[in-house]
């Protein structure tokens, strides 16, 4: 299943040219041009009014992408909620809560004090936002307004954050950011499930500010219309032991042979990362995105880690919030830290000081 989903990210990531890639192109493009007239119809629908936009007496920022995956939404959102906290802002992120056990209710997952949810409970970005944000209230569920709403009644936010709400037009929004991946903006430029586009390319349209991701800080961008944007580094900051404990350099694993596992959208470039900072790997085992770890998953890491002799697992924050039952079977474990950092964050800054000054 995972090298399934890697050849589909690269074939739609225009990373694949072919023969074999083109015909499954063919093949696929006449289902992506019905999808996407579909999804022009449901925009203009929402446009004219057909379809009602709700709001909600609170500012909200929406944080999404048009893509499927890859772009640093969950960093960018906790970026987002520390520095407004760091403001003295009470701040509230509402998220569906993919792949949560709630089936789409509305629940919190932390009240701005406590982690009230488990992983499973809450889903994995939900989860790993509230245990990583101090002072964040999380909501969940499918209803977004609803939610919306709760936390309104609830906590008296300052500020609302949308998690993953580019398409989710159903609730109104003060400040809409895109996210676009700097190195493949929008893959191949089908919509699903041709290419990786949720929607058409022209969406764009609908975005107040458009942060350009996993940058390295050499390239030459081209804002889209003139539209307001800034440029983000996404790198690894050290690590943790799952376990708990302070945070290291990653030249603490000098010297010593590892294993790496993850269960995220891109898991190669998080092996990319590791290498980069140094670390040796003798395998990396590549899960499907939001793995749900259970006994087979566990049984095949501890194979892996004897077959290679390493000294020890290393894995993402998302998906480490799922392994605690499991601590004691995978040994010495780390937890990869994430982080995000602008690198010209004045066009930001300047369109959160407006939408706070209203």
């Amino acid at each position: 299943m995972a090298r399934l989903e890697r050849y589909y990210r690269e074939l739609a990531g225009g990373l694949r040219h072919g023969v074999l890639d083109r015909l499954v192109l063919v093949f696929l493009a006449p289902v992506s041009l019905v999808y996407a007239l579909i999804l022009r119809m449901r925009a203009l629908a929402y446009a004219a009014g057909v379809f009602p936009t709700h709001r909600l007496p609170v500012p909200v920022v929406s944080v999404g992408n048009l893509t499927v995956g890859g772009t640093g939404k969950t960093p960018t959102v906790a970026m987002l909620a520390e520095r407004l906290i760091a403001q003295g802002k009470r701040v509230a992120v509402l998220s569906r809560g993919y792949g949560s056990s709630t089936a789409g209710e509305v629940r919190i997952v932390a009240d701005g004090s406590s982690v009230l949810l488990s992983p499973d409970e809450a889903g994995d970005e939900p989860y790993l936002l509230a245990s990583s944000v101090p002072g964040l209230v999380v909501v969940v569920g499918a209803d977004r307004y609803r939610a919306g709403c709760l936390s309104v009644e609830r906590f008296n936010p300052d500020l609302l954050i949308l998690d993953d709400g580019f398409q989710h037009v159903r609730l109104g929004r003060d400040l809409n950011i895109l996210l676009l991946d700097c190195r493949h903006p929008f893959g191949n430029g089908f919509t699903l499930p041709g290419g990786l586009l949720r929607e058409p390319r022209g969406a764009v349209a609908r975005a107040d500010l458009v942060i350009y991701t996993r940058c390295s800080g050499d390239e030459e961008m081209s804002p889209l219309a003139d539209m307001p944007s800034c440029r983000a580094l996404h790198h690894l900051a050290g690590i943790t032991p799952l376990a708990g404990g302070p945070r290291e350099p990653f030249a603490a694993l000098q010297g010593r042979h590892g294993v790496a596992f993850a269960g995220i959208a891109d898991p190669g470039s998080f092996f990319d990362a590791l290498r980069e900072e140094g670390l040796s790997l003798g395998a990396t085992l590549p899960f499907p995105d939001h793995c749900r770890y259970g006994e087979r998953e566990i049984e095949t890491i501890c194979r892996v880690k004897e077959a290679n002799g390493a000294d020890f697992l290393i894995t993402t924050g998302k998906d480490a919030a799922k392994l605690a039952p499991y601590r004691d079977r995978l040994g010495a474990t780390f937890v990869a830290a994430l982080e995000m950092r602008l690198l010209d964050p004045a066009p930001l800054e300047a369109a959160l000081e407006k939408l706070l000054s209203k």
